[in-house]
């Protein structure tokens, strides 16, 4: 049954609805700032659908009926879902607790519309600290708290509908749209927001291929898939299993399978850990593109210079950059500007908070690093020169391959590689000395939000679109987005107590039909090994036309919606994401956009900025949601004319491009 805030209906006069498909916190975000935004834009009734299968605030991802060993990878104090004064937008901020804040105020009963938790629960917030990592169930709390706050916020006179439900189809009708739900319901609206989040999709021809062989012969398979998802209960004790994947995905499978299984952790001598099985464990062999998990987060606190706005990547930077070039290549024309001012964050702190590891004064060497490229000699040079230990200079492409160009004489080598490479991100990150990967960590969180203030994706090239959303995003949650530092302490114990394998980089993975295994390789070991189990440790790919959600498929299919492609004529391909403009509007199969119509998420090509962010960050999930509140406000306060005048203005603008291209 739909539950609301207080009416059925908006009282009087002629009535506005806005339908929220999905109900994470994304969506909850844009009605926050629905709420802030409301009175300065839109004086008629108003009232709000929200259609969501699971608990509206938390949705799927981060629903409460999970494992209790999954944890976020931001500290409790790096949590909010309050737009703060840090926020450059034109929507009133509207203050608020951050996760940890929150929690305290759950503890000491200044906050108290929340239920009842579970002993467990309660135990989690009492114990929450700025540092703490917290649950995954503790943070469903906030959000699904978030969101009934927003509700009241609405208040009743702006009624909010919840339908604890799928949507599986999308028509335009007249100047609104018709919703239709897996249930057979109905709804109309004026503005529809798909906001669907991670979906499932069909499988790949490598997935769907390696699933025939597993039926074949009778082996264990997963595709990709959200991991707490996965039922492992197949996978016996002490049974091999090849993992293809050391992201996140990863982190979670190790916890689910080891941990999850009854094992535990104890300290040993020197803070190691050591790991006690409970005798129900597989044995993962794990590899990837790098072959090592992503870096830990950082527990150190900066001791040079505060760090302040991006040096390099600048409006002034992107507008030159386009008057000269016209379309921007994201590795050619960006790239040296973010890796320049992600340097420039990361020397800024070894030169302020450690000068006894240079040779000179921060003051020198801003100059003269101002002045040369990024990719040049002279930058080398310099650096070499004011650097002393070749370990404390930065070079993304190592960072980002550690083991590149390694040679290995066997598994034994790869095993000691890769452990070691673990115990050194450790010794970096997780403790003061080395303070210089928080500036790092924190000039490439400001260029990534900057990045999708500053550039269009209109002004990209299509080429560079597949690169933003693939290699540029990898290497960012890589960097910045990997796991507490405790996961990886948790590996190690793991390998040395045999429950966990390295198989290294450029991962290869195969079946051998003769002995109807699965097969993983590294080119840099030569060693093959053979399981009867593989693992796709990663989330699905984002899809359209092959998407798993009806809802998804059928704008594709009826032409509302249109997936992104790079590149053009037979060279073009699709990178599985719904396309859309600067302003969050979708782009349908003719070119054009409707009014009222939007998408936002990993569904979709807009700049990702994830579902909440830390605190005074100017961070961009702030900004692109009270940008699109105050756009559907504007769209639905506009007559229908109007509204009908721009439908028809986006369309023509639409074919005129398409002719455009045609003639160049």
């Amino acid at each position: 049954m739909p539950v609301t805030n207080t009416l059925a209906q908006p009282p009087g006069g002629t009535s506005k609805t806005v339908i929220f498909i999905g109900g994470g916190p994304r969506a909850a975000m844009v009605l926050e700032r629905l709420a802030a935004n409301r009175a300065g834009l839109f004086s008629g009734r108003l009232a709000v659908h929200v259609v969501e299968p699971h608990a509206p605030g938390s949705g799927r991802i981060w629903r409460q009926d999970q494992s209790p060993l999954l944890k976020l990878n931001s500290r409790a104090a790096d949590v909010t879902m309050f737009t703060d004064d840090s926020v450059e937008c034109a929507g009133p901020a509207v203050a608020g607790p951050s996760l940890v804040q929150w929690a305290a105020g759950v503890v000491d009963g200044s906050i108290t519309d929340v239920p009842v938790p579970t002993e467990e629960l309660a135990r989690q917030l009492a114990g929450l600290r700025p540092e703490t990592f917290p649950t995954r169930q503790l943070q469903s709390m906030y959000l699904e708290w978030f969101f009934r706050r927003t509700v009241r916020a609405l208040g009743p006179q702006v009624p909010v509908t919840v339908h604890r439900d799928h949507a599986v189809e999308v028509t335009a009708e007249g100047n609104g749209y018709l919703v239709r739900l897996d249930s057979g319901a109905q709804l109309r609206g004026d503005a529809v927001v798909v906001a669907v989040g991670h979906t499932d999709s069909v499988p790949e021809p490598a997935s769907t291929r390696f699933a025939g062989f597993a039926a074949r012969h009778k082996l264990f398979h997963t595709p990709p898939a959200y991991t707490n998802d996965v039922d492992f209960s197949a996978l016996q004790p002490g049974q091999e299993a090849i993992v293809s994947g050391m992201g996140l995905a990863f982190v979670d499978l190790m916890v689910l399978l080891m941990e999850g299984r009854g094992g535990r952790f104890a300290e040993a001598p020197g803070g190691a850990l050591r790991y006690l099985p409970s005798g129900k464990e597989p044995v993962l062999w794990a590899g990837s593109r790098r072959g090592v998990p992503y870096r830990s987060k950082i527990s150190a606190e900066l001791s040079g210079d505060p760090p302040g706005p991006p040096r390099y990547l600048t409006a002034g930077a992107v507008a030159a950059l386009h008057e000269q070039h016209g379309g921007l290549d994201f590795r050619q024309h960006l790239w040296p500007l973010l890796a320049k001012d992600a340097a420039f964050g990361y020397y800024r702190e070894l030169f302020t908070g450690h000068p006894g590891r240079v040779t000179l004064p921060w003051s020198a060497f801003v100059p003269r690093f101002d002045a040369v490229p990024w990719y040049s000699d002279e930058r080398r040079r310099l650096v070499n020169q004011a650097v002393p230990r070749a370990a404390d200079r930065l070079e993304f492409e190592e960072l980002d391959h550690p083991l590149a160009g390694m040679a290995f004489a066997g598994p034994g080598d790869m095993q000691a590689a890769v452990s070691t490479h673990i115990r050194e991100d450790l010794r970096l990150r997780d403790g003061g000395a080395n303070s210089e990967t928080l500036g790092l960590f924190l000039a490439l969180l400001g260029v990534y939000f900057e990045l999708g203030r500053l550039v269009p994706m209109d002004l990209l090239t299509p080429s560079s679109r597949r690169q933003v959303s693939g290699w540029w995003h990898g290497f960012f949650s890589y960097v910045d987005s990997g796991p507490p530092a405790s996961r990886l302490r948790e590996m190690l114990a793991l390998h040395d107590a045999g429950y966990l394998r390295f198989l290294g980089p450029a991962l290869q993975v195969d079946t051998d039909e003769a002995r109807g295994l699965f097969t993983a390789s590294s080119p840099q070991t030569g060693h093959t090994v053979a399981a009867a189990a593989l693992i796709e440790a990663r989330l699905p790919p984002p899809a359209v036309a092959g998407s798993a959600n009806p809802l998804l498929r059928t704008l594709h299919e009826s032409g509302l919606g249109a997936e992104e492609h790079t590149g053009a004529g037979p060279a073009a391909a699709g990178t599985g994401k719904l396309l859309v403009d600067s302003r969050a509007r979708l782009v349908g199969a003719d070119g054009g956009t409707r009014p009222g119509l939007y998408a936002v998420g990993p569904a979709t090509s807009g700049w990702g900025g994830g579902a909440f962010a830390r605190p005074n960050s100017n961070a961009a999930p702030f900004r692109d949601s009270d940008a699109l509140a105050r756009q559907i406000l504007t769209d639905v306060a506009a007559p229908a004319s109007a509204a009908a005048d721009e439908l028809s203005r986006t369309r023509l603008g639409a074919a005129v491009n398409l002719l455009h291209s045609s003639l160049a």
